[in-house]
């Protein structure tokens, strides 16, 4: 038992002396660590510093945390070198060459939002306050991060897109340009004056603030209708906004349906007759009073069905009857 605790005492006295060589480079690895601690902070200041003016505030954000990890990681491998002389960076790359293959495998969704993310950051097809349209979300950019953005909805819901998703797909940015053109179609009767119509909804929408005088707003022959005559109306507003749009479009129709009714322009809407004739009565199949259902003729007036019913069973012999 002696020796067994003997040999113990051997081998904890060795990790002992081992631990006592290792205390200078272990004291020199955390002053290194220290030292890239405060240069990763320093150098995220200044990335955001010197890029404040230039990019989009979200991508001078993530540019200067990939600039502070980046550093921190190089101090770490640097500190594990020199507390550890045995272990290598060689010997820690390779080590990390197969685990962040399996992490590339499980995070392949993660890493690849991150990167569209990056990407719109740099591009920046749409800012932050933007209206966009993508798929079934119809909202404001609310904040664009690394991994997702963020659409606020006009209901007052929040939507969260993936970037890959955002960046591989197609969108519409409603507030891209200063300007933006509206429409809506009119129907008036096929009686009425075209012309006039067009200058009696123009005038209307000129009248109103809201409405750009550059691009001018202007009217179209569009179709003729069942009911009537088609027209277009288009008109540009700015700024772009979605609440804006609602309500000058709630004041332009208004004025023109004014306009329109004031000046005796008749806006017409689908109608459908549908007329009912029996011919089973004696009096039915004058067609001076009721002439729906069959030709004019030359006056001869036909049968009714019980008449002729009887006059075939007249004229039937006897036998037959």
């Amino acid at each position: 038992m002696s020796q067994e605790l003997a040999i113990v005492y051997a081998r904890l006295h060795a990790l002992g002396n081992s631990a006592l060589h290792l205390l200078p480079n272990i004291g020199i690895a955390i002053a290194v660590f220290l030292l890239f601690l405060f240069a990763a902070s320093l150098t995220r200041r200044l990335v955001h510093h010197v890029n404040a003016g230039k990019y989009h505030k979200n991508l001078v954000i993530v540019l200067g945390r990939m600039s502070q990890w980046g550093l921190i990681l190089v101090g770490l491998l640097l500190s594990v070198t020199i507390a550890f002389p045995s272990f290598t960076i060689g010997n820690l790359i390779s080590a990390l060459g197969i685990t962040g293959i399996a992490i590339g495998f499980a995070f392949k969704d993660i890493f690849e939002n991150f990167l569209a993310g990056i990407l719109i950051l740099i591009t920046e097809p749409f800012e932050i306050g933007d209206q966009i349209v993508f798929g079934s979300f119809e909202g404001t950019i609310d904040e664009i991060q690394a991994r997702a953005t963020k659409i606020r909805t006009y209901d007052g819901r929040l939507a969260i897109v993936p970037n890959a998703d955002l960046y591989k797909g197609s969108f519409i940015v409603n507030t891209a340009f200063p300007t933006r053109r509206l429409q809506y179609d009119v129907v008036i009767g096929n009686g009425d004056d075209i012309q006039a119509a067009k200058r009696v909804m123009l005038d209307a929408i000129r009248k109103l603030p809201g409405v750009e005088a550059e691009p001018a707003p202007d009217v179209l022959l569009l179709d003729y209708a069942d009911n009537g005559v088609k027209l277009r109306i288009r008109w540009w507003i700015k700024p772009p906004r979605k609440a804006d749009a609602l309500a000058l479009k709630d004041q332009v129709l208004e004025a023109v349906k004014a306009a329109l009714t004031a000046n005796g322009i008749d806006l017409p809407y689908p109608t459908q007759q549908i007329l009912f004739h029996d011919q089973t009565e004696t009096t039915d199949g004058n067609r001076r009073l009721q002439r729906e259902g069959w030709p004019a003729g030359k006056g001869e007036v036909p049968a009714p069905a019980r008449e002729a019913a009887r006059a075939e069973q007249a004229d039937a012999p006897s036998g037959e009857a």
